[in-house]
């Protein structure tokens, strides 16, 4: 495993930087109780504090319930685990527009530096920009062997569109009734509104660039 900077859910302690404690942050800075954010996001306040405090780690679904319902962008979360939480919630822009960064806000996202976020279902998100983009998430992902976005049986929904093609092994995409099995170089789209579930029923991991726009000016707009 290389050193990359990684928001995986650890025990929250003072200063702590895991996705835990930034999803704690947010929801403290909107102004809402845990009870509240448990009531919209219609499960208990436990699974909530479990994943604030780090003893459980969200699916994909859980998260992107609740980054939407605090209206913030998923990229936010990506923040170095070095630096304080406040430091990329502007929105960051590639070197060469409005003066030099340092190297790791350039262009180029090098593959041994990936900010990561592990999620609990078997599924890791490498973000594939050294900025913070509120339009456009473009990532990395691997699914390991029953690794899924959403329990069997669910599907999640949200705002955007997505855009993936696999890599290595075979991911298996639900969007509304039908069902399909990527392979290496097959590629999908579909809007993010209708139900979908992604996952890896195989015994091979499965890679994969995904990228999803919109779903933050949208949530915005309605």
């Amino acid at each position: 495993m290389s050193e990359r900077q990684s928001v995986a859910v650890q025990g929250v302690s003072p200063g702590d930087d895991s996705l835990g404690a930034r999803l704690r942050a947010e929801r403290e800075r909107s102004g809402l109780t845990l009870r509240e954010l448990a009531r919209r996001l219609e499960v208990s306040p436990s699974l909530v504090s479990q994943i604030e405090t780090g003893k459980s780690q969200p699916s994909v679904r859980t998260l992107y319930a609740i980054v939407t319902e605090l209206a913030i962008s998923l990229d936010e979360l990506f923040a170095p685990a070095d630096s304080p939480l406040d430091r990329e919630r502007a929105t960051l822009r590639p070197a060469g527009e409005g003066g030099q960064r340092a190297d790791r806000y350039g262009r180029v996202q090098r593959a041994d530096d990936r900010d990561v976020i592990d999620l609990g279902s078997g599924v890791r998100w490498e973000r594939l920009t050294t900025w913070n983009d509120r339009d456009v998430e473009f990532l990395y992902t691997i699914y390991e062997p029953g690794g899924s976005s959403s329990p069997d049986g669910s599907l999640m929904r949200h705002n955007g569109r997505e855009f993936g093609v696999v890599l290595a092994g075979e991911l298996g995409v639900k969007v509304g009734f039908e069902d399909y099995v990527l392979r290496p170089g097959d590629s999908i789209a579909f809007d993010s509104s209708i139900p979908h579930r992604l996952h890896n029923d195989a015994e091979e991991v499965v890679t994969a660039i995904w990228i999803v726009v919109g779903r933050h000016d949208v949530h915005e707009q309605e």
